[in-house]
């Protein structure tokens, strides 16, 4: 095929809006139609972009002009979603977590290598201007050999400003599976796969009180752990810390620090497409600031990369292998905080290539 890359919307949910900010203005895709659990919510987001077609999540599937699904759902619906995606003959980019267990998410991925469509998944926030220099210094030697990390997610939870945050402290959600991803596909990133992990959790409420949004006033029950600890040795031999909190009064977001044998640098938030570099040489006294360089553009960009690189017949880079991967570490983390022990996490993944440097999401590339 030639020509742009046919989009499909699933979910007309909060982040469906920036997504489709962005695919709209990438000339590369095309989104033909918004589909949605409520045809309402589709018209209603559709409408706003101009996106021709909207209704119920079969007309995505079924439209004859799109090649990829997005799958905007929720984190429950991710895996039946994708695979009704994958028996039609499409491939699929979905919201993470890629799955909320390991047994669907090998499912996920033996339907798709069968079906010979690709799989990609969010975070794509590793393709941004912010950690693709980071990644890209570390990868041409600027720190040295790379050592240990230390990241830091602390809030005091999302239910303040969320609407409907309830589904956020249940399983497939929580402080490790909300904000883990972006985490850890970025320690993944430079430093390769996670073997083995060991973790504390821990709950500080049973519920919890929504705090805006018509619901506000309303209480809800907390399943998952709203603090965790982990500890993780890498397939090279690196190794790292991080905590993900939602217990915490003082917010720290985006701390992420890799230490090399020669320099530490310090990446910014990996939840977001920019901010700049700071990098601290052995025996220098300040940090030096560093400007990224790339696309800063949002979420969707790893749909792009996607799209080209199937018309190129070339790997993506938000692989769905390496955000099984992530999914993977992410449970044994959880299964390490219910047995205490550590765990050995059984799959593994590759960091990708890093984008040129002048990567323009806005350029026509497909004709």
């Amino acid at each position: 095929m030639s020509g742009p890359v046919g989009v499909g919307i699933i979910g007309a949910g909060v982040i469906s809006k920036e997504y489709l900010t962005n695919l709209t203005a990438f000339p590369d895709v095309q989104v033909h139609i918004v589909a949605d659990l409520f045809p309402e919510a589709a018209q209603t987001r559709a409408g706003e972009f101009g996106i021709p077609a909207f209704g119920p999540v079969e007309d995505a599937l079924q439209h004859p002009d799109v090649e990829i699904i997005v799958n905007l759902t929720t984190p429950a619906a991710h895996v039946p979603v994708a695979l009704s995606a994958v028996a039609a003959g499409k491939h699929v980019w979905s919201e993470k977590p890629f799955s909320l267990d390991r047994e669907s998410g090998q499912t996920l991925l033996k339907a798709a290598s069968d079906a010979g469509v690709r799989l990609g998944c969010a975070p794509d926030t590793f393709l941004g201007a912010g950690l693709q220099t980071g990644l890209r210094m570390i990868q041409r030697g600027d720190i040295g050999v790379p050592l240990t990390a230390l990241t830091l997610m602390q809030s005091p939870g999302p239910e303040a400003w969320h609407p409907n945050p309830a589904f956020l402290f249940q399983e497939g959600a929580g402080p490790l599976f909300d904000m883990g991803p972006y985490y850890l596909t970025t320690l993944v990133q430079a430093f390769g796969a996670v073997q083995t992990v060991a973790a504390l959790g821990s709950r500080s409420r049973e519920t919890r009180i929504i705090g805006s949004g018509p619901r506000a006033g309303e209480e809800f029950g907390v399943t998952v752990p709203t603090h965790v600890s982990a500890l993780a040795q890498f397939e090279g031999g690196a190794s790292s810390m991080s905590t993900f909190s939602f217990d915490s009064p003082l917010p720290r977001h985006g701390f992420v620090e890799i230490t090399g044998s020669e320099a530490t640098i310090a990446f910014p938030d990996p939840n977001r497409f920019d901010g700049d570099i700071r990098l601290h040489r052995h025996g220098a006294e300040d940090w030096e600031i560093l400007p990224s360089v790339g696309s800063t553009y949002g979420r969707g960009t790893g749909v792009l990369d996607l799209a080209r690189s199937i018309r190129a017949g070339i790997p993506h880079r938000a692989q769905g292998e390496t955000a099984f991967h992530v999914l993977d570490t992410m449970a044994s983390i959880t299964e390490s905080v219910e047995t205490g022990t550590f765990v050995e996490v059984g799959s593994s993944a590759v960091a990708a290539e890093p984008l040129p440097e002048d990567w323009d999401p806005t350029a026509r590339t497909l004709s």
